[in-house]
């Protein structure tokens, strides 16, 4: 009698990461709505789909140490670390408050977004 060999299932290395969807891009106005920085409004310089995660500019400010180099002089940089985008949300251009989002999508097939708040569309800065 033949013994029973069971093939080896094959490991799924390096899988790629599921883009989540964001409601922010580069160039909007934001406002932290929790942790450290709630309540504070920033422009959004970064924004990083694989991750989730949006660079606000002046917010969430870290330092390096940083070593010299022949090219680079060494010394303690400052700069915006990457924050979550459940923590921030998109602001009204009317009233200026923070607001969800919304999306219509016109007859010749260009996708806008919309304040849920004051209907206004919001425009793209990039």
């Amino acid at each position: 009698m033949k013994p029973l060999v069971y093939k080896k299932k094959r490991r799924v290395r390096g899988k790629t990461p599921v883009r989540q969807h964001m409601n922010v891009t580069k160039g909007d106005r934001v406002r932290i709505v929790s942790g450290d920085f709630a309540g504070k409004e920033g422009t959004v310089l970064r924004v990083s789909p694989k991750t989730g995660r949006v660079v606000i500019d002046g917010l969430n400010l870290v330092k390096k140490h940083r070593r010299a180099t022949q090219q680079t002089e060494g010394g303690i940089i400052q700069f915006p670390a990457p924050l979550h985008h459940s923590k921030v949300m998109l602001l009204d251009p009317k009233s200026g408050e923070p607001t969800r989002v919304k999306y219509r999508k016109d007859k010749d097939g260009t996708v806008e977004r919309l304040s849920v708040k004051s209907g206004q569309p919001i425009p793209r800065n990039r």
